[in-house]
């Protein structure tokens, strides 16, 4: 059964077919009685009868949700209906608001068998009464039953097609949404690494600078100097608000850093990217990287591995973070189809933002190199170098 809501173009539908089978019923009793039939009251009855059984069942909020309760009603009509061609053949005409409510209340597999019935009855009715045989007397149901079908099944068709793209646009509008959910998280990383990188490289640097010249001072200073308190309360304070620079820069990282090490980060990002397997390995003697440059190794794996996963059909790839005496590394290989880094580049990855100018602009800003390795059908390999600072050079 059919439990749509109704349109306002069906409810008018459904309006006319109402009228269109009071009608015709009207019709046939009013027939009878001015041709003085010899059974016109009871096809006046019969009529009203059918009437009356129609009126229940449109009025009956069972019928419009319960399938046993529509055929139990429709078995009723049809009897009532089947008596009323017993007495007049008048009663045929009412077959083709039939065809309309056997295919809208039924199920299509039951649907299409009832109205082949019921245009055999129409037929029958007409032939019962000994009516004059012409080729209307078969094509006039039958017609009526095939424009009937096509109509119903042809607007099924068409609410089938709009459902679906009533659906689609929902998705569009939903992924529209999503998209502007994640450029503003996309646009609200990128400033707290932009913030980060600031902090790190102007006042944390300058509050180091500061430090190390207010030791130096006080190693000049005789200890009973007057100066000296305040130059050692000065460094100090120096290095406790380097202190809490550093942890402004540590709460501006990125997600993936904020619990736990670079190495583990690569291995998680390894480990849930799609596509290719993607292997991880740390080679050398891991030190505690700056904030920046943990930064620049993961977005660069990132954007990398996302080239890797989206354009270059991989099977496998890996990522090796190598710890040098004065360097450290990021080398992303995978065996995809490669291409010509001489006449193009890979597609930048749309998603993230970080495409092979944006990797080689980080690589630039902490005073490294970016490197790309390929050749069509023979993989990619990209490396990222950056010099480790005097403090953690190993």
């Amino acid at each position: 059964m059919d439990s749509r809501p109704l349109t306002p173009v069906l409810r008018v539908l459904r309006l006319c077919l109402h009228a269109l089978l009071a009608g015709l019923l009207t019709l046939a009793a009013i027939r009878a009685v001015a041709d003085g039939a010899p059974h016109a009251y009871a096809v006046v009855a019969a009529a009203a009868v059918m009437a009356a059984v129609y009126a229940a069942g449109v009025l009956s909020p069972a019928v419009h949700r319960s399938p046993q309760a529509a055929a139990l009603w429709l078995s009723a009509l049809g009897a009532a209906w089947l008596a009323l061609l017993a007495l007049s053949p008048d009663g045929l005409w009412a077959a083709f608001p039939l065809y309309f409510l056997l295919l809208h209340l039924l199920p299509v597999r039951w649907g299409l068998p009832a109205v082949a019935v019921t245009a055999v009855a129409a037929i029958g009715s007409f032939l019962l009464h000994g009516r004059t045989v012409t080729p209307g007397t078969f094509i006039g149901p039958l017609l009526g039953a095939a424009v009937a079908v096509a109509t119903v099944l042809g607007y099924r068709a068409l609410y089938r097609e709009s459902e679906s793209r009533r659906e689609l646009i929902e998705e569009l509008v939903s992924t529209r949404a999503e998209l502007a959910e994640a450029e503003h998280q996309a646009g609200v990383l990128a400033e707290r690494e932009r913030l980060a990188r600031e902090i790190h490289d102007t006042l944390a640097q300058g509050l180091s600078s500061i430090q190390l010249l207010l030791r130096a001072a006080e190693r000049t200073l005789p200890e009973d100097a007057p100066a000296a308190a305040h130059v050692r309360r000065a460094r100090q304070a120096a290095q406790d608000n380097l202190a809490e620079a550093r942890r402004f820069v540590r709460a501006l990282t990125p997600p993936d850093l904020e619990h736990g090490s670079l190495a583990g980060a690569l291995q998680r990002l390894c480990a849930t990217a799609p596509g290719p397997a993607v292997r991880f390995g740390v080679s050398g003697t891991p030190v505690e990287l700056p904030t920046p440059y943990e930064v620049a190794l993961l977005r660069t794996a990132q954007s990398a591995l996302a080239n890797t996963v989206r354009h270059a059909a991989a099977g496998r790839a890996e990522i090796t973070l190598s710890f040098m005496d004065t360097s450290v590394s990021l080398d992303v290989v995978d065996d995809g189809r490669g291409f010509d880094p001489t006449t193009a580049a890979p597609v930048p990855d749309g998603d993230s933002g970080f495409g092979l100018p944006a990797m080689r602009s980080r690589a630039r800003s902490l005073g490294g190199t970016l490197s790309v390795e390929s050749a069509p059908g023979q993989g990619t390999a990209v490396a990222l170098t950056l010099p480790l600072p005097a403090e953690v050079t190993v």
